[in-house]
């Protein structure tokens, strides 16, 4: 049913309106899923990262792939063709609810990026992000928080929807004030602070 498969750092898993055949579990590595347009700009979608289904939406409706999904960095995952898929629902029914419960994470996730780039400055966008990240990990101690995001700043710069130097500037002023400490391999941020900053932008 599953098959093992791996994908080198920079491979084109899939682009956009390619028939969805195949979906991916990710057990190593990080896949960008992203938006383009023929004028070069592009927008990231998401990082997916380890136990991250990527692909899932074509195979469910029978369409097209919505966006185009890259290797970060090596990738090993496990396949599965949509037949294999629909055997495990109707095998398992109760993984139905989990897959909608997935979708329903994916919608929220996309409609507060809509958000955030149709309504927030870059400081916001990047403060709110860096919030969520220290949410999702299980951090032992309460602070200050180490995130090793594992990509680049280009990488975090798409994912923002801003540009690489429009970000650079932004991580600077936010470390002069207290904010983050930041370096190639990590940044470190002062969650009481993030937050106050984001009040102070009426978020």
């Amino acid at each position: 049913m599953f098959r093992q498969i791996k994908f080198p750092a920079g491979h084109t898993i899939f682009q956009a309106d390619d028939a969805g055949n195949h979906a991916y579990l990710i057990e190593e590595g990080l896949i960008r899923v992203s938006l383009s347009n023929a004028a070069g700009r592009e927008l990231n979608v998401h990082i997916a990262r380890a136990g991250d289904l990527v692909g899932e939406i074509a195979i469910l409706d029978g369409g097209p792939r919505t966006a185009d999904a890259v290797a970060l960095t090596d990738v090993l995952a496990f396949s599965m063709q949509v037949t294999d898929f629909e055997n495990l629902l109707n095998r398992h029914p109760s993984l139905s609810k989990a897959v909608i419960a997935l979708l329903c994470h994916r919608i929220r996730n996309t409609i507060d990026k809509l958000e955030n780039v149709a309504l927030h400055r870059i400081e916001v966008r990047l403060g709110r992000f860096l919030l969520n990240a220290i949410n999702a990990e299980d951090f032992a101690k309460a602070g200050p928080y180490e995130l090793k995001l594992g990509y680049s700043q280009s990488e975090l710069a798409r994912l923002l929807g801003t540009t690489r130097s429009k970000l650079n500037v932004t991580l600077r002023a936010l470390e002069a004030g207290g904010v983050i400490k930041w370096s190639a391999k990590a940044i470190v941020c002062d969650r009481d602070a993030l937050l106050e900053m984001l009040k102070e932008n009426g978020v």
